[in-house]
């Protein structure tokens, strides 16, 4: 690995850099796209830190561990990685590593596929979480990076300073304003679909995206059915990549899929959370989203009759229940 002034270090993937392993180990798939050798017992993650373990400088690690929806799409362009997948699908860990590669990774506009960036934001449901998860987790940015090139943290300036000049900084959804004043190249978010206020920071966000030739941003959550969820999955300059519990099961504990994946199987609740699907219907309802859709009209006919019903909340205030609100008409007899 060679460093110069003013320039990130870099290292050249080279798996033959790396201790050769034991005769009894067994080379296993990991991801769809990559093959490692785990000793027996061992899992992906346990077989990386043993690699990086005999030779620190083996980058190229999680390279080769990965799985397919853990990197985002490189047959085209796009501004939003959209990263929707159950619990333990590996989320957090893959927004980790893209923000960390692009701290890394030199600036250069006349390498075409390199993306780099120098002002990051990340963002969670509360500051709290950004720190716990994102941060200092056990798949999050200190982890997963380096000693050499690992960031320090400032909890009370709520940033990352990278030994190269990259800076990253956090934010909560509870504080949407709190995105005003700066600019980014790039920003990772985190459980879009738990933010108190999402449109606010989303629409906060991406003013706030406006550095470099094509700012990006990636999207880890799991999925629930909310307008701005809606909105970025039928938008053309979204990636979307999905992912279930079972794709990250050698990371995972048995006990985990024996107990807690058995019982919610099937269940609307195992799908979103487990599957990773995002479900629309609410639970019970008299009429999904199915009818709704096959009952649309262009235009509504003359209508003889009109009934408005309206169904107040008990409460007032931000804990208070929406109000229902149904119109009605009948055309004829």
């Amino acid at each position: 690995m060679t460093t110069t002034p003013n320039q990130t270090p870099r290292t050249t993937p080279n798996p033959s850099s790396a201790s050769a392993p034991p005769s009894s180990a067994t080379p296993t798939r990991c991801g769809p796209s990559s093959t490692v050798s785990l000793l027996p017992g061992e899992t992906p993650r346990e077989a990386e830190r043993r690699i990086l373990r005999d030779d620190p400088d083996a980058a190229w690690v999680w390279d080769r561990l990965r799985h397919d929806h853990q990197w985002p799409p490189e047959d085209r362009p796009w501004t939003t990685w959209l990263l929707m997948g159950g619990r333990g699908a590996g989320k957090t860990r893959a927004g980790a590593e893209w923000i960390r590669h692009l701290a890394e990774t030199r600036l250069d506009p006349g390498a075409p596929g390199r993306f780099g960036a120098r002002s990051i934001a990340l963002v969670a449901e509360s500051y709290a979480d950004a720190r716990e998860i994102m941060i200092e987790g056990p798949s999050g940015i200190l982890a997963c990076s380096h000693p050499s090139r690992r960031p320090a943290f400032s909890p009370s300036r709520r940033r990352l300073d990278w030994p190269n000049g990259a800076v990253a900084r956090l934010f909560s959804a509870e504080d949407p304003d709190g995105l005003r004043g700066f600019e980014f190249y790039a920003a990772w978010s985190d459980e879009l679909c738990k933010w108190r206020y999402p449109e606010e920071t989303w629409s906060n966000l991406q003013l706030a995206l406006r550095l470099g030739p094509r700012p990006r941003q990636a999207v880890t959550t799991t999925p629930r059915p909310t307008a701005l969820i809606k909105r970025l999955l039928k938008s053309p300059e979204t990636a979307t990549t999905r992912a279930s519990s079972h794709d990250n099961a050698a990371n995972l504990s048995p006990a985990f899929f024996a107990e807690i994946v058995q019982r919610y199987h099937g269940t609307r609740l195992g799908r979103q959370e487990l599957m990773g699907e995002l479900i629309e219907d609410v639970e019970g309802a008299l009429w999904t989203w199915n009818m709704i859709e096959a009952a649309r009209v262009s235009a509504a006919p003359e209508l003889d009759e009109i009934v408005v019903a309206v169904d107040p909340p008990a409460s007032a205030g931000p804990a208070g229940a929406a109000c229902g609100l149904i119109v009605a008409g009948r055309a004829g007899a």
